[in-house]
C-alpha cells in the first residue's frame, strides 16, 4: 500500500512561483535533471503534485499536498532554533524583527514559492533587498554553514509535518538547494553545503 499524499489543497501561483519555477526548470534541464521538454510536461509545471510515486513533488507543488499549518511550522521550527543560536548569529535576525515576524516573512515567502497563492508581496526586488542590506553579514561561508546546520536540524525535527510521503522532505532539500545554490552565486561564497537528497532527475 502506497504512502503517497494525494494533492488535496487548492493552489495559486504567488508572486515569486512562476519566476522561481522557470529558473529552476532552466537549471535543471541545463542539468540533466529534468528533460528537455519539461516545460510542456503537466506532471512538471502543474501546482498539483503527481499522483504517481515515482514522480517526484516539484517544490511548486509542496502546497497541494501540505497546505499552510505544515509549511509554517517547519519554518517556526527553524526560527526558533535561529533565536536559541550563539550571539553572532541570531543577533543579525534580531535587529530586523522579532521571532514572530521572521516566522511570518519566511513563512510568506515558502507559502509564495510552493504554490499557496500571492503571500510574498515584493517578490524578487524584496527578497534580494533583504539579503543584500539585513543580512549581508551572514552571506557567506560560515554564516551559510551555520543556517544550513539549523535547517537541517529543523527538518529533521519536522518530519511529523511532513507526512509519510518521502517525496515531500526530498522536495524540500530541492526547493532549499535551489535558493542557496543562487545565493552561493550572487554572494560569491562556495557552495559546500547540503540538505540532504534532492530530487532525482525525471525520466525523458
Amino acid at each position: 500500500m502506497s504512502n503517497t499524499i494525494a494533492p488535496r489543497y487548492q493552489t495559486e501561483n504567488g508572486y515569486l512561483t512562476q519566476t522561481t519555477r522557470n529558473t529552476y526548470i532552466k537549471r535543471a534541464v541545463e542539468a540533466g535533471r529534468l528533460p528537455p521538454q519539461a516545460r510542456r510536461m503537466e506532471t512538471i509545471t502543474s501546482l498539483q503534485a503527481s499522483h504517481d510515486p515515482q514522480m517526484p513533488i516539484q517544490f511548486w507543488q509542496l502546497f497541494s499536498v501540505l497546505g499552510p499549518e505544515p509549511i509554517v511550522g517547519i519554518v517556526a521550527e527553524f526560527y526558533q532554533r535561529v533565536f536559541d543560536d550563539e550571539p553572532w548569529f541570531t543577533s543579525v535576525f534580531a535587529q530586523v524583527g522579532n521571532l514572530d515576524h521572521h516566522i511570518s516573512t519566511q513563512a510568506s515567502m515558502w507559502l509564495d514559492v510552493m504554490g499557496g497563492g500571492p503571500y510574498y508581496h515584493g517578490a524578487e526586488f524584496r527578497l534580494n533587498f533583504h539579503h543584500v542590506h539585513n543580512a549581508h553579514s551572514l552571506m557567506n561561508e560560515k554564516g551559510a554553514r551555520r543556517w544550513v546546520t539549523l535547517m537541517v536540524d529543523a527538518l529533521e525535527a519536522s518530519g511529523p509535518l511532513m507526512g509519510d510521503d518521502p517525496r515531500v522532505r526530498v522536495s524540500l532539500n530541492t526547493f532549499l538547494a535551489h535558493f542557496f545554490a543562487k545565493y552561493a552565486q550572487d554572494f560569491k561564497f562556495e557552495n559546500r553545503e547540503t540538505f540532504g537528497p534532492i530530487n532525482p532527475p525525471v525520466p525523458q
